[in-house]
Order: structure tokens, then C-alpha cells, then sequence
């Protein structure tokens, strides 16, 4: 619970800080301003609410928080949809403490080998790399060879020189995946393996530290993607996250390029 009260209050404070009066209609102080952004004063009552309930809510001793003033609040801050679901997840919990690892049906294994060489990846909730294909493992990184601790996507993006080379574009990438670490874990609770891999990289890596700091979130869903090999060049192909109903907190990520396209004709390449 401690946990989530201090997520609930960094994550308000770091959305306050990124308005000025300004940007919501309020003078600017005369003689300054000692906090950046947004005071809780001002957003309690902008949002209808008085001071000291916005200081329990933004504590986390508020209860029964109703819908009226998650919304006052969320749009004075101007969150969006993400944010809104965000905030709610951690003002109203609904999922129990994560303690184990998540668990992978055999045919979930099966059906990842056998859609080569269409390239998936089954992911856990900390975004632990749960099974690979032979295709994926060619075009991202061969995890089945790693100790299973290590067989995680952002620990080996912080962790490994490679994942530089294979990601054109790594900083919006690794930026991504640490605000999807951050999504899944305010979603799932205090999180024992969560805790533990975050202070991990955090000291073995000053950007991630960094990047968690910043309190950014990404949902998954489709999009481009670029990526390098010295073999076949940089190409780009798009990919698309499937969500499985009976096995909450995995996600099945399949990678594809246009028919016709540069990025087709590399990835087959690639895969020969």
C-alpha cells in the first residue's frame, strides 16, 4: 500500500509540475514561485475541491474518491486517456500483490514456434522475455541463450551494447519500454520482482534512472519499427501487440513488413 500511495503522489506531483499558471489561466506570482508548476492550492481549486481533501488525494489518504473529482482533477492536469486510467488504477486498486513470476501454458510456447517465420515474442508484465521464435531471436536477440534472469526486454536494453546497434532509433525505444514498465507496474500493485529489476538499473544504468524519473507512460499497440543488422542494412517493419484474454499480464508481440516493401524483402533476407 505504501508503494502505491508514494506512485499515486509522484505521479501527481510530476503532472503538476509540467503546467505554469499560465497554462491554465492563473496570473503569474510576483515574487516567484519556489515549486514549479502548478501549487496544490491553485489545482484544488481549479478542480472544485477544497485543499486539504486534494493534499489527502494526493497522498493517497483520500477515500472513496468519486468519478466527478478524478475528472476535475484529471482535466485540470490535462491527462490523457492513459494517464486517466492510470490515475484511477492507482487511487482505486483492483489486482492483488504480483509475487511470482508469470506462468506460460505449453501451447503458448508451441504456438510462438510455430508461427516462424512470422517473428513473436511472449511477454510477462515486467516485460520478461516468456518465449521467443527462431525468426524473432534473428531479429531482436537470441534470449533463449541468456541465464533465465536475464531474459528480460529492458534489461537487456540498458544492459547490452547490441541493443544499440539493432535499434536504429534506441532512445525512443528504451524511453518506451520504461514507460511500459511503469504502466504495468502502478496497474499491478507493489510488485517484489518489479522493485527489485528497477533498482537494479537504476544503479547499473544513469539513463534508465533517468527515464523511470520521468514518470512517462507508452501502451504497446501497433506501430513501425526500425531496426539494424551489418548483414541486410536498416529496415523497417511494423509490429502489432495481441493481448490474451485467459492469461492476464502477457502479450504476444508479431512483427511483419508491407507486401512489397524495402523492409519485406530485408526481413526475408534476414530470415533465409
Amino acid at each position: 500500500m505504501a508503494a502505491r500511495q508514494d506512485e499515486l503522489s509522484e505521479f501527481l506531483k510530476s503532472r503538476r509540475a509540467r503546467l505554469a499558471p499560465a497554462d491554465v489561466g492563473l496570473p503569474a506570482a510576483a515574487n516567484g514561485r519556489r515549486v514549479a508548476g502548478l501549487r496544490r492550492e491553485e489545482l484544488a481549486m481549479l478542480a472544485g475541491v477544497s485543499p486539504d481533501y486534494y493534499a489527502r488525494l494526493e497522498q493517497g489518504r483520500a477515500t472513496n474518491v468519486s468519478d466527478q473529482v478524478l475528472d476535475a482533477v484529471a482535466g485540470v492536469l490535462r491527462l490523457d486517456a492513459l494517464e486517466r486510467r492510470y490515475l484511477a488504477a492507482l487511487v482505486r486498486p483492483t489486482r492483488t500483490t504480483a509475487t511470482a513470476p508469470p506462468r506460460v501454458r505449453p501451447a503458448l510456447r508451441s504456438m510462438v514456434a510455430a508461427l516462424d517465420p512470422t517473428p513473436a515474442v511472449l511477454h510477462g508484465p515486467r516485460l520478461e522475455v516468456l518465449a521467443i521464435n527462431r525468426a524473432a531471436a534473428l531479429l531482436i536477440h537470441d534470449f533463449d541463450a541468456l541465464p533465465v534472469p536475464e531474459r528480460n526486454m529492458v534489461r537487456w536494453m540498458f544492459t547490452d551494447a547490441r541493443a544499440r546497434r539493432v535499434y536504429p532509433d534506441w532512445r525512443d525505444i528504451a524511453a518506451q519500454l520504461v514507460a511500459i514498465l511503469r504502466l504495468n507496474g502502478g496497474q499491478n500493485g507493489a510488485d517484489a520482482h518489479l522493485t527489485d529489476l528497477v533498482a537494479d538499473l537504476s544503479m547499473r544504468s544513469a539513463e534508465f534512472a533517468t527515464l523511470w524519473a520521468d514518470r512517462k507512460l507508452f501502451q504497446h499497440t501497433h506501430g513501425p519499427k526500425r531496426f539494424h543488422h551489418d548483414g541486410v542494412g536498416t529496415f523497417t517493419v511494423n509490429y502489432e501487440t495481441v493481448h490474451l484474454p485467459d492469461d492476464p499480464g502477457l502479450s504476444l508481440i508479431l512483427y511483419s513488413a508491407d507486401a512489397g516493401s524495402p523492409g519485406e524483402a530485408k526481413l526475408r533476407e534476414l530470415l533465409a
